[in-house]
């Protein structure tokens, strides 16, 4: 792995807050051993701890703590030079005081990011949504590859947690309007936040429909709204305001409980649709539980939802393990 690689390889996966096991630290080492300065750690520090992302806005204090820890072992492991700022930057982390969130930062292709403020817990308020799980990262990837499926529409988003994938899609595939949506609480107000953090003016809930696009010219920022949708509350009519021409959703299908009320907004949004146009809808998951993910798709086919298995994309935009049972479905409501 060439030093570059190598670097942006810790980067993106620091920026992310993603495992520390996961990181190139083998690649490494046998870098290390080949060199007698420091230049290569003082260029990960830099793209790091140092990031100015990561100094706007900053990952958890037990996370630098301990990558910093692990940078510093491997230094003192090779027979380089000292590097003085990594002491100086643990001896900083040290002082600094814990909070109960968190932010993870993501590369765009563009030179963008997204950055997210997220819960330092997993399960976080009684929900699963206050952190981006690797479906969201996955379907994102699929997004920035298939920009025309959302330049110039209007996308509604179901569980959109805290927003990682639907602020990706505004920043790089230029949707006329996209409406995220939760139904939690604490996530609403997370996902609102987030919004605001990445740039977006948020439009206040409306009861008059979003109205259908005349031009078709692209619009630099869309229209962006985020509301909260109770499943097996929404009606027909609320859902009516929205005429989405696609409907995608992340992550979802982690309870057997959900797949339910899953399918029945599904039917709800294809019903309001004006001029029976059915949206494009499009599932990404993780497949923990095949049980689960064959009942999925039994329950479509009782109520007659088809359904196409889309293949592997070929960009691998975001640090995540790649998983083999990850996939992304497109339902024919």
């Amino acid at each position: 792995m060439a030093s570059s690689g190598l670097i942006e390889g810790f980067e993106r996966r620091f920026l992310a807050a993603r495992p520390l096991p996961s990181f190139p630290w083998r690649n490494l080492e046998e870098k290390l051993k080949n060199s007698l300065d420091s230049e290569l750690l003082l260029n990960i520090l830099q793209k790091t701890v140092l990031h100015p992302l990561c100094v706007k806005h900053p990952p958890s204090v037990k996370y630098t703590r301990c990558f910093l820890s692990e940078l510093i072992k491997k230094h003192e492991a090779a027979d380089t030079e000292p590097l003085d700022e990594l002491y100086e930057a643990l001896a900083e982390i040290l002082s600094a005081e814990e909070s109960t969130q968190c932010h993870r930062s993501y590369l765009l292709p563009s030179g963008n990011s997204v950055s997210l403020s997220e819960s330092t817990a997993i399960i976080s308020q009684g929900t699963t949504g206050l952190v981006t799980w690797d479906a969201a990262l996955y379907l994102a990837e699929w997004a920035i590859e298939n920009p025309t499926a959302f330049t110039n529409r209007t996308v509604l988003e179901l569980g959109s947690g805290v927003g990682f994938t639907g602020l990706a899609i505004c920043k790089m595939c230029s949707p006329k309007a996209y409406i995220f949506s939760d139904c939690h609480s604490q996530v609403l107000q997370q996902l609102k936040e987030n919004i605001i953090l990445n740039g977006f003016l948020l439009k206040p809930d409306s009861t008059e429909p979003l109205q259908p696009s005349i031009s078709t010219s692209v619009s630099p920022k869309p229209t962006v709204m985020a509301v909260q949708l109770d499943w097996d509350l929404v009606t027909t009519k609320q859902l009516s305001l929205f005429q989405p021409d696609i409907v995608i959703a992340a992550d979802v299908l982690y309870d057997p409980d959900i797949i339910l009320s899953l399918i029945g907004v599904l039917q709800k949004l294809s019903a309001c649709q004006e001029d029976q146009r059915s949206p494009e809808v499009y599932i990404a998951f993780t497949i923990r539980n095949p049980d689960t993910y064959q009942l999925f798709k039994k329950e479509l086919s009782r109520v007659g939802i088809g359904w196409q298995k889309l293949p592997s994309h070929n960009q691998k935009l975001f640090p995540y393990e790649k998983h083999s049972d990850m996939v992304i479905l497109r339902l024919l409501v």
